[in-house]
């Protein structure tokens, strides 16, 4: 079946959003005689290329908080896990900032998701110079400047792009193509390929979609590379693929850590072309201790199978409980803030961070594929 708008995007989430309602759970250790609770607020963007990255990244970090609080909350507080919907407008993302700025009780922005958003949030922090911190964004623009109030955990576009061409080298690669779904994708990425490209020694050809990505894929020539790296979110990439279908050469799509293969599936992908994902997390079915803990909440809690972008989410959960935890039991905003800038080295479950000089903590990247039979692998 075609996939000829983005209409089916909506009727999918929406199916996921019904599927991910919260299983009926005991209710939370209660918080000590007189303690109040601890806030978290969480940016998420529903717009409509961002809002496949959000919901998982939000499920995730659900999963965690709930979990926290069944085991006694922070410090003997309850966390008011807390998430407002922005649509991905820098001014969107300013008046959300606004709502939360005079309420002492968020102590703390955390799992801040999609990319586009996190980097507004980067700036109206700059801007509104409030002293909150900034911790564990879905932040995949690598050349963003990064300040004493952001704390990004995880490899961003970067770190992905070099890790998809290295692999690339390894297999004598000398060309590939690079696909943006969009004018917003390609203005964000493009330098960052070029650039890696080059360091990499591999002949980059660029193709911009300008709307139609079904078309794109049919009109590839037999000499475009047979590997092509796409940038954009799942829906586009489905459409993409279907475009595909219709060339006599095989493709090969890498794509990068927005895509969600399990939703890729449910749209309707083409199955004759494989697509293989960067992701930086570990696969959800390896067994370090944190995707262990995130399985069995996520299994207790939500009817959500497991997906990398909710893993995710569940890490930035649990690197913000974990500083917290060792900074001062009188939590306060500004004493989060100084908990997180001394930027202490910390293993979380087995997913290590550790800030560069970039001010940046996570290089962590590897890869899944689907298979032409419509499994998930790696």
């Amino acid at each position: 079946m075609a996939f000829t708008s983005l209409t089916r995007r909506g009727a999918i989430l929406a199916g996921c959003a019904l599927a991910a309602a919260p299983r009926a759970f005991a209710q939370p250790a209660k918080p000590a005689a007189g303690a109040r609770a601890v806030t978290v607020a969480q940016l998420f963007d529903t717009s409509a290329t961002q809002q496949d990255v959000s919901k998982d990244f939000l499920i995730g970090s659900r999963a965690a908080w709930q979990d926290i609080n069944l085991r006694g909350g922070l410090h003997g507080r309850a966390v008011q896990h807390t998430s407002i919907e922005v649509d991905g407008r820098a001014a969107s993302v300013r008046a959300a900032i606004a709502q939360l700025r005079d309420n002492p009780s968020v102590v703390v922005l955390s799992g801040t998701a999609g990319d586009i958003t996190a980097g507004h949030v980067v700036a109206t922090l700059k801007q509104e110079r409030l002293g909150i911190a900034h911790v564990a964004p879905w932040l995949q623009n690598s050349s963003l400047d990064i300040d004493e109030r952001t704390f990004p955990i995880f490899a961003a576009r970067q770190e992905q792009i070099v890790h998809a061409l290295k692999s690339l080298t390894v297999m004598s690669v000398q060309e590939i193509g690079a696909v943006y779904a969009s004018d917003v994708e390609f203005n964000a990425y493009q330098q960052e390929f070029e650039r890696s490209a080059a360091d990499l020694k591999i002949k980059l050809q660029t193709f911009r979609a300008g709307g139609d990505l079904i078309r794109l894929g049919q009109k590839l020539t037999q000499t475009t590379p047979a590997i092509l790296l796409f940038v954009g979110g799942t829906p586009e990439l489905a459409q993409f693929t279907q475009g595909l279908e219709k060339q006599s050469r095989q493709r090969y799509v890498v794509a990068l850590a927005d895509v969600n293969l399990q939703t890729l599936m449910q749209m309707g992908a083409a199955r004759n072309t494989p697509i293989i994902a960067t992701q930086a997390v570990p696969v959800v079915t390896a067994s370090v201790p944190v995707v262990r803990m995130y399985r069995e909440a996520l299994a207790k809690l939500f009817d959500e199978p497991p997906t990398p972008l909710s893993l995710a989410g569940f890490i930035a959960a649990r690197y913000t409980f974990e500083v917290l935890r060792d900074a001062d039991a009188n939590l306060t905003r500004q004493s989060a803030l100084a908990a997180f800038q001394r930027r202490a080295n910390l293993d979380v479950g087995g997913f290590r961070v550790s800030f560069d000089q970039r001010r940046r903590g996570g290089t962590f990247v590897t890869q899944s594929m689907l298979t032409q039979d419509g499994r998930v692998i790696g």
